[in-house]
């Protein structure tokens, strides 16, 4: 089957901007943990865009205020605003989609239900009729090369295909806000290349904001526009630049000068806003 037209990155435009957050939690021995300290960040148009820093940091967090994930019993965000197209952001919204490292396909379900489930739902059944809805997960499927596999349970595929499952899902919303928490980081190196790839191919068919946290260094320089290094918890911008370099990023690429510059300055700005704590990693 062939892939559609590419869509234009007009159609998906969007504004999302974080400003001046600040995110703090009880702490066990009294008072509060402050986990996010005053992050303004600001995403205008389709890319994919790096979030980068040591475990533990706080990356994950923010991307949840992105999707609207509100933990019980804590303000979220504790002070700042979350504004999607200057409008403040408060829970879930409706163009904004998340995929996690663990991809959470329902068992019970084969591959095409698992795919066409947010069809199930109350606003997406309003918004896409059945006929719509259900040649939408049939280029999905062929897109992420599981059309085959279309019949099968979650238990009969591999983690990578279960992945793709899971990337297809959230893809066939075509949301204009796609929030990505690790999906790759149990897959191994093959994979997660393979993965990668798909990525790539499937953000040019379909290009929306991508907001995408990681914290393997290379993986970050692999994929994104613009790279956000955040410092140790409790979280500030440590850097925040622009790869101008066309994808797929090519191996010689990956090993040129300007490649081992841009990770060596990922790495320097670690080191300045966190020595010693936390952990990256860079795959070779």
């Amino acid at each position: 089957m062939n892939a559609p037209a590419p869509a234009s990155p007009a159609t998906n435009s969007v504004s999302v901007v974080l400003q001046d957050i600040v995110q703090e939690y009880p702490a066990p021995a009294g008072g509060v943990t402050r986990v996010i300290d005053r992050v303004s960040l600001s995403f205008d148009q389709p890319g994919i865009n790096m979030l980068l820093g040591p475990s533990g940091c706080g990356k994950s967090t923010l991307l949840h205020m992105l999707g609207g994930v509100r933990p019980m019993g804590s303000a979220t965000p504790s002070s700042g605003r979350v504004l999607i197209d200057g409008v403040e952001c408060h829970g879930a919204h409706d163009d904004s989609v998340m995929v996690f490292q663990r991809y959470a396909n329902r068992p019970d379900l084969s591959v095409f239900e698992n795919v066409a489930f947010p069809f199930r739902l109350q606003l997406w059944r309003k918004r896409v009729p059945e006929g719509e809805w259900r040649k939408r997960v049939a280029d999905m499927l062929a897109a992420v090369g599981l059309s085959d596999k279309a019949a099968l349970r979650p238990a009969q595929l591999s983690g990578g295909q279960n992945q793709r499952v899971a990337l297809a899902r959230a893809l066939v919303l075509r949301p204009r806000i796609l929030l990505m928490d690790e999906p790759f980081g149990a897959l191994d190196a093959q994979t997660r290349e393979e993965m990668q790839l798909l990525l790539i191919e499937l953000y040019r068919t379909w290009p929306c904001l991508v907001v995408f946290v990681t914290h393997d260094v290379t993986e970050a320089l692999t994929l994104g526009d613009r790279v956000i290094v955040l410092s140790t918890q409790p979280a500030r911008v440590a850097d925040d630049f622009a790869i101008s370099e066309a994808r797929p990023r090519s191996a010689a690429w990956q090993r040129s000068p300007q490649a081992q510059a841009f990770a060596e300055r990922v790495l320097s700005q670690l080191h300045q806003a966190s020595p010693g704590k936390g952990q990256v990693r860079v795959t070779v």
